[in-house]
């Protein structure tokens, strides 16, 4: 009735504003601006953060400043709240000025009622293909439980319960599954078995469904809150967050190693958590770690590093000695004034999935899936998977396989095969891979991916047959490079020769031959001594790494020994090789 009545615009303008109705609320705060500036002074604040809402942030910012030069406000806690919200804003206009956010569009999808419900829907995680989701649903506000979604023809089916012995009347939620979808780690809440208050649990796919659910134990689970669990795309390492004692903060980000026996083979145990150090955590709450498939990049939510004033997402890229670069901000809009979290992104590295509690949301929090900006994705991730057998029994065989980073000797992944000899493994794209497979008593099994600037299929199948350790079997090196008419080694070829040495450490009685070989172009005389040339540079580094010279002799054949035609480009590549040869064991 009264226009001029100020305090019922400030009232409406916070009624917004707890609606989120951000422009309604700003309208409204300006309105009581124009009508006494000199009474309202001490409303900026929450005026401020509600243009932060909308990513007004250059206004925000005129906003709080000056507030904190006519009235600052005289409780400390309210000053520093002020504070804190400058500084917020400042990182905002900061990082729109120093980051290509201008012309991304974050148009978040909710992904129908066949997912989400009137209940809350949270922690998606999907296998590598992407064709099935799992995610924690809250039942009636009280008990957790997992439920699946079945990608078809583009759409998401209805959602149920997951097969198996893993839901219970008892809390379920904040899991994982590994890239091969045959693993699921999660977090369970005060069972008898605990060590503490939330513990981590263990689950593995069968003909049933999902088994039942196993303790990691107290090596891994301490008597404080042990959650939100991620697998690295090998299953050797294990993220998750804790507030155990030790740490930097309210939370911080830790990770297990899966140890295996001196066989090679995974024994199911974990090394003892190792805090992931104030490179990531801080004195704040750093928590939902998400390791993307290219065991690469590892995302985040943290209060702690600069933001937007609440959970904000971060990522950091694993550096070339295995350490992680320093955490950045994804930025607004994905980042907002509220708190952000449970983030999973596709092996493609552009499709992300997150839940929110949005204004199309079914009921609670939504999962909803987004494209995720240009410069903050992480490498897109292909996958090779097959079978590896014995070369003369055709007996499927259990062994190891390994992606290297040839440029900076790196393992990007490892994995150990089943007992039928069946491996998955990740590849990220954009960098070149010695990838070998290896087993006691055999030779090692090597290729490699050139990968740089290619746009290569989505997968990729090898099966490998690998050849027993037996007077005059052989293999060809496909990690030794030479330059045009050089015989000097190119250092990505380091990976296959530390594997090579590594094979003769490991077999002390063998006697091996290096053999150089060429294609039929140019001169012959001078093909053979090109050939002779590098098998010497080979054995030259195997003694350089203490193999004794008795056990090793260098031959060059030149292009006497072709194992393709000479007439084709491809035919003549794989004629230029280095392959070694058992002379006794």
């Amino acid at each position: 009735m009264d226009k001029n009545y100020v305090d019922a615009y400030l009232l409406l303008a916070d009624i917004h504003g707890k609606l989120k109705n951000y422009k309604s609320s700003t309208e409204n705060f300006e309105k009581a601006f124009a009508l006494d500036s000199v009474y309202t002074i001490g409303d900026k604040l929450s005026y401020s953060r509600q243009l932060a809402g909308m990513g007004e942030f250059e206004k925000a910012l005129a906003a709080i400043t000056e507030l904190l030069a006519k009235k600052p406000p005289r409780n400390s806690t309210s000053l520093e709240s002020a504070l804190k919200r400058k500084r917020a804003y400042e990182f905002a206009v900061n990082y729109a000025r120093n980051n290509a956010i201008k012309n991304y569009v974050f148009a978040p999808q909710n992904l129908g009622s066949n997912v989400n419900s009137t209940e809350s829907e949270y922690f998606p995680t999907l296998s590598i293909q992407s064709d099935e989701l799992i995610f924690t649903r809250r039942l009636n506000d009280r008990n957790e439980d997992f439920f699946s979604s079945d990608l078809s023809a583009g759409n998401w089916g209805k959602a149920q319960p997951i097969a198996g012995d893993v839901n219970t009347p008892q809390s379920e939620a904040a899991q994982t599954i590994s890239s091969d979808g045959q693993w699921l780690i999660f977090t369970a809440y005060g069972r008898q078995e605990g060590y503490g208050n939330y513990d981590l649990y263990f689950s593995q796919l069968n003909a049933f469904g999902w088994g039942k659910a196993i303790n990691l134990g107290g090596l891994v689970n301490s008597d404080q809150w042990d959650s939100q669990p991620c697998l690295s795309p090998d299953k050797r390492d294990l993220y998750f967050a804790s507030r155990r004692a030790g740490g930097f903060g309210g939370s911080d980000i830790y990770v297990c190693h899966l140890l295996t026996e001196s066989s090679g083979k995974a024994n199911g145990r974990w090394t003892e958590p190792e805090n992931l150090g104030p490179g990531i955590n801080t004195s704040g709450d750093d928590q939902c770690p998400f390791i993307h498939a290219d065991n690469q990049t590892l995302y985040f939510t943290s209060n702690g590093w600069p933001g937007y004033g609440e959970n904000d997402l971060f990522y950091a890229r694993r550096q070339p000695d295995a350490s992680w670069g320093k955490p950045m901000n994804l930025g607004y809009p994905i980042n907002t004034i509220d708190d952000e979290g449970t983030l999973f992104i596709a092996a493609d590295g552009k499709t992300a999935y997150y839940a929110s509690d949005r204004s199309d949301s079914k009921g609670g929090l939504d999962i909803y899936t987004f494209e995720l900006r240009q410069d903050i994705r992480p490498f897109k991730t292909l996958w090779v998977k097959g079978k590896v057998k014995d070369k003369k029994t055709n007996k499927e065989l259990a062994s190891t396989v390994a992606l290297t980073d040839l440029a900076s000797k790196q393992i990007i992944s490892e994995v150990r095969t089943d007992e039928s000899g069946y491996y998955f493994i990740t590849l990220p794209v954009g960098k070149d891979y010695a990838f070998s497979v290896s087993q006691k008593g055999y030779l090692f099994y090597s290729d490699n991916f050139l990968m740089t600037g290619l746009t290569p299929d989505s997968v990729y199948e090898k099966n490998i047959l690998l050849q027993p350790i037996e007077t005059n079997a052989s293999v060809i090196l496909k990690n030794i490079f030479f330059d045009v008419n050089k015989f000097d080694l190119k250092p990505e070829s380091q990976v296959e020769l530390d594997g090579l040495v590594q094979l003769l450490n490991e077999n002390p009685s063998l006697k091996i031959e290096i053999s150089g070989h060429t294609d039929n172009v140019g001169k012959p005389a001078d093909n053979l001594l090109l050939s002779n040339n590098r098998a010497k540079a080979v054995v030259s580094y195997l003694m350089s790494k203490n193999i004794a010279t008795a056990r090793l002799t260098a031959k060059g054949y030149g292009e006497t020994k072709p194992v393709a035609n000479n007439k084709t480009e491809e035919g003549r590549a794989q004629n230029r090789r280095t392959e070694m040869k058992v002379i006794s064991q």
